[in-house]
């Protein structure tokens, strides 16, 4: 008798409650400050004492790393959804995902700081959570190889253009505008001294689509 497999209802209590401890672990560290979470503020959110974490995450770092992987998946993400509707000219291009990163960025200082920053004495993310950060740098590099961006001392001048925006509007002015209104400008310049005129097309791939 054939019948649909059993669900591992287990499996889905211990992935829901592990969500809920990383959903609370980005309350703290948005309230508190990144550095200064801790397991017994965490455990305190979802109803539990600090040692019973454990069942679900080894260790703090192990938090940080749920919480990595997820702002970078959460990025890249984004970056993909916006291959839909791309400009069809270089400039255009380069803008529309320069600013959908720059306001990822700029929304939430705590996942700022932990995707782009060391701020947390000790950690480092594992390959399983840097992998979508990986992703997110790939994809920036086909997307400029097809306006003619190349170099990877150009693509290093984007990431630190880009990121250090954000950087400054969260340091001098959070939640105003006062880079923000900058940034197009900051964009334009750097297109300017990599030599990405106005009207450079987006070119295709061999099978007629952005890479």
């Amino acid at each position: 008798m054939l019948g649909t497999p059993n669900r591992d209802r287990s499996a889905e209590r211990r992935e829901a409650t592990r969500r809920e401890i990383i959903d609370a672990a980005w309350e703290v560290a948005r309230e508190q400050g990144l550095a200064q979470l801790t397991l017994r503020d965490v455990a305190a959110r979802v109803g539990m004492k600090a040692p019973s974490l454990y069942s679900h995450v080894d260790s703090k770092n192990a938090i940080y790393d749920a919480m990595f992987a997820q702002a970078w998946t959460e990025c890249l993400d984004i970056m993909l959804a916006l291959d839909e509707g791309r400009p069809s000219d270089a400039r255009g291009t380069v803008r529309m995902y320069a600013r959908a990163y720059f306001d990822f960025c700029v929304s939430d200082l705590a996942r700022f700081q932990l995707m782009n920053q060391r701020t947390i004495p000790g950690f480092e993310p594992s390959p399983e959570a840097y992998a979508p950060a990986v992703l997110v740098l790939d994809g920036l590099r086909q997307r400029f190889a097809a306006i003619g961006i190349t170099a990877q001392e150009d693509i290093d001048l984007y990431v630190a253009v880009v990121g250090g925006m954000a950087d400054a509007q969260l340091a001098n002015d959070p939640g105003g505008d006062r880079w923000a209104r900058l940034f197009d400008r900051a964009v334009d310049m750097y297109l300017h001294d990599v030599g990405i005129p106005t009207d450079v097309p987006v070119t295709t791939t061999q099978e007629g689509t952005p890479p």
